[in-house]
């Protein structure tokens, strides 16, 4: 079997990412894994910092957000389904968003999970979670979009974002450098 994973165990890992722009400059990306799609326990986690970041442009986020998200990505193997803060398609015609990109470049099945309704992005799929009536917006490539909405819907946390979602923007923001339970 190949190696996987961060750790060489071999394990699967389902993955989430986020990056956050300091406003010193730069950007902070973060990783956490787990080895099941619940997210129940987050078994690794991973940060990296790149000094120089592309200016946002509308329309082309993904030009500043993929080089953080190489970065943290780096060296990670394994990865049956990576979630991303944002839209995968922008409209129901495929416009590529930034999960495009990234599916496109590693190849494996990507769920955007957006906290926001985008005007154009009429086919991503709301998700309701805990007593929130403010839904988030699901998109995917590499897996049917109704498979990658359950998939939010079912991961751990009581709240409308899942916990893993909440670590991972909270390791971007620098305010986790440890999450309870993480090698």
């Amino acid at each position: 079997m190949a190696e996987t994973g961060i750790d060489g165990s071999g394990t699967p890992w389902f993955a989430a990412v986020d990056v956050h722009y300091p406003p010193s400059g730069g950007a902070l990306a973060a990783l956490v894994l787990a080895g099941d799609r619940t997210f129940s326990q987050v078994l690794e986690q991973k940060t990296a910092f790149v000094a120089q970041v592309a200016a946002y442009v509308p329309g082309e986020f993904f030009r500043r957000e993929l080089p953080p998200l190489r970065a943290v990505l780096a060296g990670v193997t394994g990865i049956e389904v990576l979630v991303i803060d944002g839209y995968v398609h922008l409209t129901p015609d495929g416009k590529p968003g930034l999960g495009a990109f990234v599916h496109t470049e590693l190849g494996v099945p990507v769920v955007g999970v957006a906290k926001t309704f985008f005007a154009t992005a009429t086919h991503a799929i709301p998700v309701t979670r805990g007593h929130s009536a403010r839904p988030l917006y699901v998109t995917a490539a590499g897996m049917p979009a109704a498979e990658a909405a359950e998939l939010i819907r079912q991961m751990s946390g009581r709240f409308r974002i899942p916990d893993a979602l909440r670590h991972v923007d909270a390791l971007a923001r620098g305010r986790k450098t440890a999450i309870a339970g993480a090698r």
